[in-house]
């Protein structure tokens, strides 16, 4: 009777072992994946630390950029009333789809990346297709941003100095404004980007006002060509394109769940800027505003709506620069101490990272004569489903997985169907923009209007 006491008691002692042992893991396994950065209190850099006012401010000093001033030479190709639709229609679809990316960041706060985000949804491949694009789009975004800061600086000096030599130092410039190591530190240079950027668009459309064209043309709408129209349309379709961007700005938020009060800021603020740009420029100066549109007012005017702009054009690409270097670096150290202390590891690599990131910018801003147009093919690659059509997969899935598979995608048919059509219009976005990016390389070719890498 003792022996069999004695065993049962061995037994019960095992089973709570075991049991202590399962919540142990499970406690564990529930930890392991839960926010990138974890607990901060005795780090000595510390990431989560940005406020949604923050947040909404970079959002705003990313993306209304450079890609604004391509909007009025948009309209002047499909005309006023396509072009408006088109920019209002979008900026609503924007906020939709960063509803669906923000819900799924809370759901599963271990996503610091679209690469994270890819190996949820795709698994191993997903998560490298997803984080060499966002590298690959984050670079060729600061590449834009550095030519345009080469024009502004052109402009300034009526061309008093070889366009590389311009470039390169502007890209330095870029180089020393990536560096902080958190976002937060970059928070009041985003407020002064967003100022300056502001003042450049009321600039320019003062501008306009006081120097119209006398024999402009102006088109409520006009007809053109399948290629000529979605070329134009892509302007508007890439100037919200930087959703690629939100899960690494929602890591280092203080209070995730506020994550969508700045994607309304942004959304709102970007939507009727890009309207009320688009159109005074367009107003005053017809179907002949250039793309970059400041390049269309009197010299002057010009001048001074660079000079403000640079400031922005500067924030915006050490923001693309950073992103870049920032997921490489949290993929190489991800949960060590070289990310969240000062070791020479850490920032050896880091300083590294963000050299390469501006060092390949520069490289194909300077040394690629089509870099325009290999712009517009990253873009619909990669910003058409980061934008766009991911936001779909990302509600697919969380809606099967974890509100009950197949009947809760039938009990909420509408949501299944708006994410459905969202993939659908990520899929044309990117097919339409690669075929018309890659049309336009051809056709550049052929007229023999390349230049050649590295020409003043």
């Amino acid at each position: 009777m003792a022996l069999n006491n004695e065993v049962e008691l061995e037994k019960h002692t095992k089973r709570i072992q075991y049991n202590h042992t399962v919540i142990q893991q499970t406690h564990d396994s529930d930890s392991s994946p839960q926010d990138v950065f974890g607990d901060e209190r005795d780090h000595d850099i510390e990431y989560k630390t940005l406020s949604w006012q923050s947040v909404g401010v970079l959002m705003v000093a990313e993306i209304v950029s450079n890609g604004t001033l391509s909007l009025p030479n948009a309209m002047a190709v499909v005309g006023i009333v396509p072009a408006l639709i088109t920019t209002i229609f979008l900026g609503i679809f924007a906020l939709y789809t960063a509803k669906l990316l923000i819900d799924f960041k809370l759901r599963h706060p271990e996503v610091h990346s679209m690469g994270d985000a890819g190996y949820i949804l795709f698994g191993p491949i997903g998560r490298e297709v997803l984080s060499a694009g966002t590298v690959v789009f984050a670079s060729f975004a600061a590449g834009s941003e550095l030519l345009s800061g080469q024009q502004a600086l052109s402009a300034l000096s009526d061309n008093g100095l070889c366009a590389v030599y311009l470039l390169l130092i502007f890209a330095f410039a870029t180089l020393l404004v990536a560096l902080p190591r958190t976002l937060n530190q970059l928070g009041w240079l985003g407020v002064l980007s967003v100022f300056l950027i502001i003042i450049c668009g009321v600039a320019a459309m003062i501008g306009t006002g006081i120097n119209p064209l006398s024999n402009r043309v102006i088109q409520t709408t006009a007809p053109n060509s399948f290629l000529q129209a979605f070329l134009a349309v892509t302007n508007p379709v890439f100037a919200y394109a930087g959703h690629f961007m939100f899960f690494i700005l929602i890591s280092e938020m203080k209070c995730p769940k506020d994550a969508m009060k700045a994607a309304w800021c942004l959304q709102v603020f970007t939507t009727v800027y890009y309207s009320a740009f688009s159109v005074v420029v367009y107003v005053y100066i017809g179907n002949t505003v250039q793309s970059p549109a400041l390049l269309s007012l009197p010299p002057k005017w010009a001048k001074a709506a660079f000079a403000i702009g640079l400031g922005n054009f500067l924030f915006a690409g050490a923001l693309y620069s950073h992103t870049a270097a920032k997921l490489v670096f949290v993929r190489l150290f991800r949960r060590s101490r070289h990310v969240y202390s000062h070791t020479a590891l850490g920032w050896s690599m880091w300083a590294i990272l963000c050299f390469l990131a501006v060092a390949v910018a520069f490289v194909l801003a300077a040394a690629v004569p089509i870099f325009s147009d290999l712009i517009g093919i990253t873009a619909a690659l990669f910003a058409a489903w980061y934008t766009y059509g991911l936001a779909g997969f990302f509600w697919l899935h969380d809606t099967y997985n974890l509100q009950g598979g197949t009947a809760a995608l039938k009990q909420r048919w509408v949501g299944t169907m708006l994410a459905v059509l969202t993939i659908l219009a990520g899929g044309f976005i990117c097919v339409a923009g690669t075929y018309v990016s890659v049309k336009l390389i051809v056709d550049a070719y052929k007229d023999h209007l390349v230049g050649r890498p590295f020409t003043c």
